[in-house]
């Protein structure tokens, strides 16, 4: 389906020099628009709530309200819109923080200027965007553990669900119904020990070398 109206896009970092760079490499993209830039935390919370963008670019560390908090914001408040981080930072736990904040996307900034608007197209569409340095990072980890035992089927669940699939679709693929297969994700939640909203998901993305 073609689409009707650019992605539009909010940017907020305190760099100058970063702003500048992620707006000139979003402009090459005709289906994108930066429809505003931000240099803090609060004037990003004012500008998404006002404006109503389709994405936010947050930089996680931000003056006066960090991008994780903004994100917290954002969420609480129901903002229909969905969130990239930028960080410089690759630790595990940084990652994990911010995808428990509700971000859809997490972007390392030295890679982030060849990324950002394939993150951009991808997060609109509905499917989560790592930077590809941090998703070998963590397949790279995982391959390195001994899994839990899940069978056939909660491997393909999970393979859909990497795939940003919901629940309804992956029923339909399987051809099962859709109560099925949210019990079939708790059986898996309880499998690897995991709770949360994006638990699973995160898991998903951190081992699927070892289901794919």
């Amino acid at each position: 389906m073609e689409q009707l109206r650019p992605v539009r896009v909010i940017i907020a970092d305190d760099h100058p020099v970063v702003r500048s760079g992620l707006h000139m490499a979003i402009r090459q993209d005709p289906s994108l628009e930066v429809v505003g830039e931000v240099n803090d935390g609060a004037a990003a919370i004012q500008q998404i709530a006002e404006l109503q963008p389709d994405i936010a670019i947050l930089d996680i560390n931000m003056p006066k309200v960090n991008g994780l908090a903004v994100a917290r914001q954002i969420r609480q408040q129901n903002l229909n819109v969905k969130i990239i981080m930028l960080t410089a930072h690759d630790g595990e736990d940084l990652f994990r923080t911010a995808m428990d904040a509700g971000a859809n996307g997490y972007l390392l900034k030295d890679s982030a200027l060849l990324e950002i608007t394939t993150a951009i197209r991808m997060v609109f569409e509905g499917k989560p965007y790592v930077s590809s340095s941090i998703t070998e990072y963590l397949v790279h980890r995982s391959s390195s553990k001994a899994g839990p035992k899940l069978d056939p089927v909660e491997q393909r669940i999970l393979r859909l669900i990497v795939a940003a699939e919901s629940s309804k679709d992956i029923a339909r693929q399987l051809g099962l119904s859709v109560r099925t297969i949210e019990n079939r994700r708790s059986v898996i939640c309880d499998k690897l020990g995991v709770t949360g909203a994006h638990a699973l998901l995160k898991w998903a993305l951190e081992h699927k070398a070892e289901f794919a």
